[in-house]
């Protein structure tokens, strides 16, 4: 049998399956219409003035109310964060380059941590609805719009790959072309979001969560059952050295080494959490800073948990086709349709499971696609739109708006999935675009909170210089990729087992680049944007800070006692604090005298400027 023949009687989606799916998308679509009718229900019941109600409207659409519970919430954050692209993007990691990726989950707790004490606490006591609005609290309107546009700016980087990946499972499933499947499910999405707000997003995130566990665990159930057992799944990621222990090579350029997974980790995992509109707007819908607090720790316990599963189905699927490699046939035509691949071959039997993993790809795509027009909504209807107009909107007002942001992106991601097609795999591909802005935005936002003595302006010139940098580097890294001028050896594969014909050599290869390159990224010259793409989020976010800090000094407008102590982290606000009182028991002469110096430089710069 030729690898094409294979291919096509693998695309056994029977109507079974079709049905699980639809089912599926037929459940989120009245979740959505269940709190469409709610929140008609909730606004009939104010009694308050138009612009008041309109405040409340927009409250209870984009955060709940603020009285969300911990369960659903922390399943929505889950789901949120696990899209598609870490369901088939961590095992295809696993599966070409081995398993040092998985020591990533260290950084995860890091974060977690960073969270509890320095992020989570400033601006769950703001009580924000949009996470921009810090910027100008902190800084000034134009960092606020900054801000603002970097995430637009990330969201549709992201978004697209988001809806792209699943698609890919459908394809390798069906053989369904991608471009019509899209359109199609996220209307869906559309649909639900637009109409329900935060709390259809949540719910139906709830039961996402719930179909892609299942969906997953039924894959490696059964998968590891008809290998012959989790020793055997061992036994050949040993042989092929895809168990590693950490990889402490200081040599930046290299994909994976400790350094990279844990500091390059750490900022991975916070511009995701600490910053991102798409997660702050869920920990601000719970009503206190504990419950948001253990919503954090319920969250990182569910990643870790997928990440595990994620990686032992990499494992899997070395194991499973360990003597005939599937990429080297052609038998799987994308490296992120290894998972699907697998779920057809040991599932493709059975009717109605391979819909189960299918709906289970696509419910974490759309769990991160709803959650992201959601955010999408908040931050145009907040920074821009009532930022912006002089007069406050009616209720009906802020409902247009924020349904019509939510329909207009919709379109332009489902558009943009045609961009992201040629672009090559996915995890990597997810973390170099989305480090473009948010690289720049955690510099700003660390800073905030952490440096009383960074002044606008060099936030913003720190901003727009890491902003320049990160393109040129994420660009030029993605070039290198797609030209074929920047290569990883991959883990060990064999084509000697297969039992049908291919176009091809038969063959064992170890450590040589997929696309038959000989010279891996560590043998080439080195170049800035060369560098693990781990570590690109962490370099913008440091540009920012060190560009900051130093306007900041040179300009010497900075007024550190001026800074609202609200809007730094606890233990930089307690030591600012004790700055202030130190300052308040100098003698009432000495003080005169220095407000007297301070006023004479104030004076020295406007006359210079």
């Amino acid at each position: 049998m030729h690898v094409d023949e294979l291919r096509t009687s693998l695309q056994s989606f029977g109507w079974p399956d079709y049905v699980v799916f639809c089912l599926m998308l037929a459940i989120c679509a009245v979740i959505g219409v269940y709190f469409c009718l709610q929140l008609r229900r909730e606004s009939k019941q104010l009694k308050s003035g138009d612009a008041e109600q309109a405040a409340n409207s927009a409250a209870s659409y984009l955060v709940g109310g603020r009285k969300m519970k911990i369960f659903p919430i922390t399943m929505s954050l889950i789901a949120s964060f696990i899209s598609g692209i870490t369901l088939l993007g961590t095992p295809t990691e696993v599966y070409l380059y081995g398993a040092q990726y998985m020591y990533i989950m260290g950084s995860l707790i890091l974060m977690g941590v960073c969270m509890f004490y320095i992020f989570l606490p400033v601006f769950h006591e703001l009580n924000l609805i949009s996470t921009y609005k810090y910027l100008e609290m902190r800084y000034n309107r134009s960092l606020r719009f900054f801000g603002s546009v970097m995430f637009i700016m990330a969201s549709l980087l992201w978004l697209p790959i988001v809806i792209y990946v699943p698609a890919i499972a459908f394809n390798q499933a069906t053989g369904v072309n991608i471009h019509i499947v899209t359109p199609c499910v996220c209307v869906v999405c559309i649909f639900y979001t637009c109409i329900g707000g935060l709390k259809a997003v949540v719910w139906t995130d709830v039961i996402q969560t719930m179909i892609m566990f299942g969906a997953m665990a039924l894959v490696l159930i059964k998968g590891t059952v008809d290998i012959g057992g989790p020793s055997v799944v061992w036994q050949r990621a040993r042989e092929t050295q895809r168990i590693e222990v950490p990889n402490f090579n200081p040599d930046l350029s290299e994909r994976y080494t400790f350094y990279s997974l844990v500091l390059g980790g750490v900022a991975h995992w916070l511009k995701s959490n600490a910053i991102s509109q798409n997660m702050i707007q869920r920990y601000l819908s719970l009503p206190t800073l504990r419950d948001a607090r253990i919503a954090i720790w319920t969250f990182i316990a569910g990643v870790l948990t997928f990440i595990l599963i994620c990686g032992y189905a990499g494992l899997l699927i070395y194991a499973t086709y360990a003597d005939c490699d599937p990429l080297e046939t052609k038998l799987a035509q994308r490296n992120d349709q290894l998972l699907p691949l697998l779920v057809m071959e040991t599932l493709g039997s059975f009717p109605g499971l391979p819909g189960v993993f299918v709906a289970g790809v696509f419910s974490a795509a759309l769990s991160s696609l709803s959650t992201g027009l959601n955010s999408l909504s908040a931050v145009v209807l907040e920074d821009f739109v009532k930022t912006f107009r002089r007069q406050p909107l009616s209720e009906k007002q802020t409902a247009f708006v924020m349904r019509s942001v939510v329909v207009l992106f919709g379109a332009i991601f489902v558009a943009l999935v045609f961009v992201v097609e040629r672009l090559g795999a996915v995890l990597q591909l997810t973390i170099i675009v989305s480090s473009v802005a948010n690289g720049p935005l955690l510099g700003i936002f660390t800073a905030g909170v952490m440096l009383p003595w960074v002044n606008s302006k060099g936030a913003l010139l720190g901003g727009l210089s890491a902003l320049g940098v990160m393109a040129w580097m994420c660009i030029s890294a993605q070039l290198d990729l797609v030209s074929g001028d920047l290569v990883y050896p991959r883990k060990p594969y064999s084509t000697l087992g297969c039992n049908y014909t291919f176009e091809g050599v038969r063959g064992e290869f170890s450590s040589l680049p997929l696309n038959g390159a000989i010279s891996p990224a560590s043998a080439a010259p080195f170049q800035l944007y060369r560098i693990s793409y781990l570590y690109f989020t962490l370099f913008g976010a440091l540009v920012t800070i060190v560009v900051a800090s130093v306007t900041s000094f040179v300009l010497r407008e900075s007024d550190v006692d001026a800074v609202d102590t609200r809007l730094l982290t606890p233990f930089v606000r307690r030591w600012l604090e004790r700055r202030r009182s130190r300052r308040t028991q100098v003698p009432a002469g000495k003080q005169r005298e220095q407000g007297d110096q301070r006023q004479r430089q104030k004076e020295l710069q406007e006359t210079a400027t």
